[in-house]
C-alpha cells in the first residue's frame, strides 16, 4: 500500500505527504540526526534520503537551527507552537527530491501549511533568483514567526520578493501568484482541494 500521494494537477505538481507511509519511517528515519545543519544533511545524504545535489545545496543554505527552538538537528518533528509541529528533516528531504524536477530556476512554488518557513526556504533557494515562491498558512502567528524565522539568515529571499508568506486557507490556493509549477501541501488534508489544483 502507498500512502504517498502524488499526483499532477495541469502543470503542477501536488505532495500530500501528511498520508507518508510509516514504512519511510521504519527504514530511514530517526537515524539521520546531527550535531549541527552541516552535519544534519550529510547524515541525510548518507543514508539515501538527499540524492541529489539541488537538495542538498538548498537545505545547508536553510539552518533548520532558526527554525525550530527545540532539538532542530534531531530527525523528528518538533513543537513549534500553536499546536503545530516543524516535519522531521527526513519527511523535508523526501518533500524537496520528489519536487526537485518542478522546482528549477525560475519556476513558481506554493507551500500549503508553510508553519516555521523552512520547506519554503528552501525551495525559495531551489527555484533561484527568478523564482518566486509563496508560503501560506491559516494561523497568522505562525506566518509571523515563519517570517522572523526567515530574516535570521535568509532575509533577501523576503526582500527580494522570492519569497512571500501569506496568512488565508490553503484549501483555496492562491491565485495571486499562480499559476504554479510546483504544489506542496504539508497541512492534512481528508480530500485534495480542487482550488488548488486549478
Amino acid at each position: 500500500m502507498n500512502n504517498l500521494l502524488s499526483l499532477n494537477c495541469y502543470r503542477n505538481r501536488l505532495l500530500l505527504w501528511p498520508l507518508l507511509n510509516f514504512q519511510i519511517v521504519l527504514t530511514m528515519a530517526w537515524r539521520s540526526h546531527g550535531k549541527d545543519n552541516a552535519d544534519l544533511v550529510r547524515n541525510l545524504k548518507g543514508n539515501s534520503i538527499i540524492k541529489s545535489q539541488t537538495v542538498e545545496a538548498a537545505m545547508l543554505a536553510v539552518d533548520r537551527g532558526h527554525y525550530s527552538r527545540n532539538n532542530p538537528y534531531s530527525d523528528a518533528p518538533q513543537g513549534i507552537g500553536y499546536g503545530v509541529t516543524i516535519s522531521a528533516p527526513h519527511m523535508h528531504a523526501h518533500a524537496l527530491e520528489v519536487l526537485a524536477g518542478h522546482l528549477k530556476e525560475g519556476a513558481r512554488a506554493l507551500d500549503v501549511g508553510s508553519g516555521s518557513g523552512y520547506l519554503a526556504a528552501c525551495m525559495a533557494i531551489m527555484t533561484g533568483s527568478s523564482g518566486r515562491v509563496v508560503g501560506i498558512d491559516h494561523i497568522p502567528e505562525l506566518v509571523e514567526l515563519s517570517i522572523e524565522n526567515i530574516k535570521k539568515s535568509q532575509a533577501e529571499l523576503l526582500t527580494s520578493g522570492r519569497l512571500k508568506l501569506v496568512a488565508g486557507d490553503g484549501r483555496n490556493g492562491y491565485m495571486e501568484e499562480g499559476p504554479y509549477d510546483a504544489i506542496h501541501v504539508g497541512a492534512a488534508a481528508a480530500k485534495i482541494p480542487q482550488a488548488v489544483c486549478e
